[in-house]
């Protein structure tokens, strides 16, 4: 077993002014990952220790945190891939979202923002005979925006939404796009009209951390820029009727 110092971020507001770093002596081997370390703390060493876990297989996205600057699913990292040389590594909550205690921050407005583009499925009021035929490169695309998990790694990430507290941000623009390709939905113009603005599609500078800091490796840029060359096909598409209405008057 290897020695290291980990440094979590501890904030409760019912004690604390400000946040500070606590370290704490630890052990571990090759396969523990920083969510076991976690879990050793609370157990052995300090049981007002406050963060989020569930299923421990990165499928729920929970244990979101921001392991040495980086935004990451704790139950699926290894510790010994994050400490430094120093021997030490550093744990704080998700960066721009208000903390509640120590790791667990506030997500409401993740959540808000995911609401604004209606993510359900707006099904044709007719349904057709025959199934709804999808090319190999609509399902690999579809496929890409469904593994998204909704940690809000690539949220918390994105200096715009940051900075912007209207912004929607990629996690939901991820989703729209998810909705508005898929051959099923009818509801594309009521989501455009929603993000066709600098609070969506257009609020994005194409930064690459949320890419970067995404635990599944998606690419939220990507369909951000589908999006919006899909809303300049509506537009042009719009200036021809009402050329053509204007032509008839």
């Amino acid at each position: 077993m290897k020695q290291a110092i980990l440094e979590i971020q501890r904030f409760n507001p019912d004690v604390d002014q400000k946040p500070y770093l606590q370290p704490f002596q630890i052990s571990y081997g090759p396969d523990t990952t920083i969510l076991d370390v976690l879990e050793q703390i609370k157990l052995e060493q300090d049981g007002t220790l406050t963060y989020r876990r569930s299923c421990r297989h990165a499928i729920c996205g929970s244990c979101a945190m921001n392991v040495n600057g980086r935004n990451q699913l704790v139950c699926s990292q290894p510790i010994a891939n994050h400490v430094r040389r120093n021997g030490r590594l550093t744990i704080r909550p998700l960066p721009f979202l208000p903390v509640i205690k120590d790791l667990v921050v506030d997500r409401t407005r993740f959540w808000d923002q995911y609401l604004r583009v209606k993510p359900w499925l707006m099904p044709p009021a007719d349904v057709p005979e025959k199934e709804y035929r999808v090319t190999p490169e609509e399902v690999a695309a579809l496929q890409e925006a469904e593994k998204c998990i909704m940690c809000g790694a690539c949220f918390s990430a994105c200096p715009i939404a940051g900075l912007t507290p209207a912004y929607i941000g990629p996690h939901a623009l991820l989703k729209l796009y998810l909705r508005v390709a898929a051959p099923r939905d009818v509801g594309i113009s009521i989501r455009l009209d929603e993000v066709e603005n600098q609070d969506g599609i257009y609020g994005c500078r194409t930064a690459t951390p949320c890419i970067e800091d995404c635990p599944k490796g998606l690419n939220p840029t990507q369909a951000i820029s589908t999006l919006r060359q899909m809303a300049l096909k509506r537009q042009k598409f719009e200036e021809k009727r009402r050329q053509r209405q204007t032509q008839l008057v």
